[in-house]
């Protein structure tokens, strides 16, 4: 089976080729950054506006990298939710008009699972059950999944999740959009004994997460400081600090509720370096085994889609020419496979 895979969630437009006996056969990413970076974060407009012009420039360029004719395709995947309704509507309409063209099923793929599963790229791969950590801009979760579509919610943030708290800090800080990614550079640089930010919901018991208010803990260290450049980095190496410690302790109560030994972090912050080596020095001093993919699958991207849409597949297409989006999707209404 050769699967077609398209992600147009959110500000990134991906497009990969997954083969079920070759694996991923190449991907091609297009980043809309740059498109935002002046509003100070995603236009929901716009972004529609450019997945309709870079999605079938994409999906040519990488059947010509790959050296593949459409007439091999088997099956189109696409991100149907959650994410915002018109970027999710141009991946959709493309992807099932591309199958109908094609003559082959298409199916729409949640995007949360496209990043709990997208570990299963890589060469190591987590056994069921698991503890997922979903961490990214729009989500923070943690999940016991017991195997594919059999998720259990156990915690998630009531506020803004890691990822929006990261880019909601770099900008009160003056690191502009999105910043998450030069906050945690800057962190690098800063004093870890300077400030000492709180861990928040850590002391109740639970898996919900709360970092609205370490955000404004931030925000007002900021304003009561000298506001220097050391200061900036300082305070950036709390925050992180407090989030990453924040992780942790909630995946290790997770792991040691459940009695699971395996973890797995996907999402866009799962690639933080800090965040990575904290949870490598958890893999060595206890039996607990850490998976994670590489990078640049660590945010959206097609691979992901391409391989969860392989899966479902498998086991359910469809064949309608109907299609349907959903900007709020819980993982929980997924059927196991």
């Amino acid at each position: 089976m050769r699967v077609l895979g398209i992600e147009t969630s959110c500000d990134e437009t991906g497009i990969a080729l997954y083969d079920s006996e070759q694996g991923l056969m190449g991907h091609t990413l297009y980043s809309q950054v740059a498109l935002h970076a002046e509003y100070g974060g995603v236009v929901p407009e716009l972004a529609s506006r450019d997945h309709v012009r870079k999605i079938i420039p994409l999906i040519d360029e990488l059947l010509q990298q790959t050296g593949t004719n459409p007439s091999s395709i088997t099956g189109v995947a696409y991100t149907s939710g959650p994410g915002l309704v018109g970027a999710l509507l141009v991946g959709a309409s493309v992807g099932r008009s591309l199958a109908w063209a094609w003559q082959v099923p298409a199916i729409g793929v949640h995007h949360m699972e496209g990043h709990l599963l997208a570990p299963m790229l890589e060469h190591d791969i987590p056994e069921f059950p698991f503890i997922a950590l979903l961490v990214s801009g729009g989500h923070t979760q943690l999940i016991q999944v017991n195997s594919v579509g059999d998720y259990h919610l156990l915690g998630e943030s009531v506020d803004d999740a890691a990822g929006e708290a990261f880019d909601k800090t770099a900008k009160m800080l003056g690191l502009g959009y999105p910043g998450g990614v030069v906050l945690s550079q800057l962190a690098q640089q800063g004093d870890a004994k300077a400030y000492t930010f709180p861990r928040p919901m850590t002391n109740r018991p639970g898996l919900d997460f709360s970092f609205s208010g370490l955000k404004t803990f931030a925000l007002n260290t900021w304003q009561k400081s000298d506001q220097t450049d050391q200061a900036r980095a300082d305070i950036a190496r709390a925050f992180e600090d407090a989030v990453v410690d924040t992780l942790l302790i909630k995946c290790r109560r997770a792991l040691k509720q459940t009695g699971l030994s395996r973890l797995v972090m996907a999402g866009g912050v799962s690639a933080n370096r800090r965040l990575r080596q904290q949870f490598a020095d958890l893999s060595q001093k206890t039996n607990i085994d850490v998976y994670y993919p590489r990078a640049e699958f660590c945010t959206d991207n097609g691979a992901m889609i391409a391989y969860a849409g392989y899966l479902r597949l498998k086991n359910q297409a469809n064949p309608s020419l109907a299609f349907h989006v959903q900007p709020r999707w819980s993982m929980q209404d997924l059927v196991s496979i």
